[in-house]
């Protein structure tokens, strides 16, 4: 697998590494037997935040800092890391334990997302930070250039907060309707209710379910002041 995980490298980021076992860390699951990516993923986390809050920074020289903390959120979550990854192919390259494998390890977002910022802090290690900045930069791609609005990046309970309490509405009321799985996979059902509206939503966590719920309600109130 290391030679091919090279190959794969250097024709994906264009990196080649001194110390190659790193790079074979970084791919490594904890479910495989021996040492893992996890210190790695820790580093490449806190590189890829810095590199990140740089180019957001630079990119946006009038911008606030709550603004810059949204485009930074945006370019550094799971679901944009795991795109990354998969773009890129990492997930062929995972050294996985048999079990985590065969129920798809391989493709799944927190995985590929751990391991594409353990390949950041692999690349640290083995070169320093313009080294990881550039891999980093190539990685993003023109993510680095267009940038979302941050308008849609404020999340859909502070949305449908400020847009209740513009027209002296008061605040919207939330419910958890139901747990349901096991503990390690629950799935949470919550209510967002604003006056005679009802609206539900769904996510593994109940935060989650209240911004799918807060966003249908938007999509509602929204929809009505249009018409």
């Amino acid at each position: 697998m290391a030679n091919n995980a090279e190959t794969w490298l250097k024709q994906s980021l264009d990196y080649e590494f001194a110390d190659a076992r790193l790079l074979e860390l970084a791919l490594t699951h904890r479910s495989a037997h021996g040492d893992n990516y996890e210190r790695l993923e820790f580093l490449g986390d806190a590189v890829l935040d810095f590199v990140v809050s740089e180019v957001v920074f630079r990119s946006h020289p009038h911008s606030p800092e709550g603004d810059l903390s949204r485009l930074r959120a945006s370019l550094v979550n799971d679901r944009m890391l795991a795109s990354i990854a998969g773009e890129l192919e990492l997930g062929q390259y995972l050294n996985l334990g048999s079990g985590e494998r065969k129920s798809g390890g391989h493709r799944r977002d927190s995985i590929l997302a751990d391991a594409l910022e353990a390949i950041f802090g692999a690349v640290y290690l083995d070169s320093g930070m313009d080294a990881a900045r550039r891999i980093i930069g190539r990685a993003y791609g023109s993510r680095f250039e267009e940038f979302p609005d941050v308008e849609d990046l404020r999340d859909p309970k502070t949305r449908l907060q400020e847009w209740m309490q513009a027209r002296q509405m008061g605040l919207p009321d939330y419910e958890l309707l139901d747990v349901t799985g096991k503990a390690h996979r629950q799935t949470f059902r919550a209510s967002c209710q604003v006056q005679d509206r009802v609206t539900t939503g769904s996510g593994t966590t109940r935060r989650n379910a209240e911004q799918q719920a807060a966003e249908s309600m938007l999509a509602q109130l929204l929809g009505g002041a249009a018409s």
